[in-house]
């Protein structure tokens, strides 16, 4: 399942949460009627939205059988999924964040700079965040730089310009 937003904490009196967004897609994810899915307990749950509206682009939502501040305080932390063949097909050379997770990152020349461990940003201006043997490394995700992204083969090759690869390394 990919993640789609993320509980943030309870909103109001009357059992509703915010949700900070991990899609692209929100308001055709995050309508009321909508199913989505959380894992409690080691145990997926399907959740029907009730009522959605957005505060400073992040939806408040209410859920089926939630009613009190409460009981939405009980979904503070936990992820909202939908099924992988759920989400909407891409245009040509953009990725869905679960796509990029676990991809090794190397040098046109072969060089390991380390495992894709998040993707920070938005469809419009996003980064890789790559755990190396020397820590974490920033890469933006851009064609100059990300040259091959193969999420089949999780490989994903990089033409750094001189010290991109260097500058953030130690700092996790």
């Amino acid at each position: 399942m990919a993640v789609v937003g993320r509980i943030v904490r309870a909103h109001g009196i009357r059992g509703q949460v915010i949700v900070n967004l991990e899609t692209d897609f929100p308001e055709g994810r995050f309508q009321a009627g909508s199913e989505l899915f959380i894992e409690r307990n080691g145990v997926v749950e399907a959740l029907r939205l009730t009522s959605v509206r957005f505060q400073h682009e992040r939806p408040v939502i209410g859920i089926d059988g939630v009613e009190t501040m409460s009981d939405a305080e009980a979904f503070a932390g936990r992820e909202l999924r939908v099924p992988l063949e759920w989400l909407a097909p891409l245009p040509a050379g953009t990725f869905y964040r679960h796509d990029l997770m676990g991809c090794r990152v190397e040098t046109a020349s072969g060089q390991a700079v380390g495992i894709v461990e998040d993707v920070e940003g938005t469809m419009t201006g996003s980064r890789l965040v790559v755990r190396g043997d020397r820590g974490e490394v920033l890469i933006p995700l851009a064609h100059e730089i990300c040259t091959v992204i193969d999420p089949a083969a999780k490989r994903i090759v990089v033409e750094a310009p001189p010290g991109l690869l260097e500058l953030n390394e130690g700092s996790g």
